[in-house]
């Protein structure tokens, strides 16, 4: 999931001016290494760029004049490329995991299931505990309040209680997270 909104880092490079797409006529010029030049007409900063084998790139488009640098375009694209691949290895994404629980659910199969939220938790993923009601069991919520508060207690010791949610229809749910 991409959080950033707008432009991508890829229409970003796309959008860099370089050698004759630089919209002014001079330009306030910096070294390939990375020395002042002053203020120069552009066509002789984008000879000077050619003689090295570079190009001219513009850094500060909004400067009056704008700032022009010296720069090989090849390598900065590959290294924002490398710079969002970094960024894309950093990103977390957690999983919401559920179990499904009835009120009148057998202590082995709640043991059951209770382990394998266990391994959820492990994992980094929150889990998302839900109860749901069928027929006259609606009419006995409090079975299903004491249900939750007693896997809330078995999961005490990794796991904090993150929402805790009311009845909505046939179905009750809380969301736990790892500690």
């Amino acid at each position: 999931m991409n959080i950033n909104k707008g432009v991508s880092p890829i229409a970003k490079v796309n959008k860099i001016r370089i050698n004759e797409k630089i919209p002014s006529d001079e330009v306030r010029l910096i070294s390939e290494t990375g020395e002042q030049l002053g203020v120069m007409e552009l066509d002789d900063a984008i000879a000077r760029a050619k003689e090295v084998g570079l190009d001219l790139i513009e850094v500060a488009p909004n400067a009056k004049p704008p700032v022009a640098k010296i720069l090989n375009y090849g390598k900065l694209k590959y290294e924002e490329k490398k710079k969002r691949q970094a960024s894309k290895k950093k990103q977390h994404v957690i999983k919401i995991k559920e179990l499904r629980i009835r009120p009148r659910i057998d202590d082995h199969d709640l043991l059951t299931k209770v382990n394998r939220g266990r391994q959820f938790l492990s994992d980094g993923c929150k889990l998302k505990i839900t109860l749901m009601y069928r027929g006259r069991e609606l009419s006995r919520t409090d079975l299903g309040i004491d249900l939750l508060n007693r896997v809330i207690d078995m999961f005490s010791d990794i796991a904090v209680v993150e929402k805790h949610g009311e009845l909505e229809g046939r179905r009750q749910t809380i969301v736990l997270t790892g500690k």
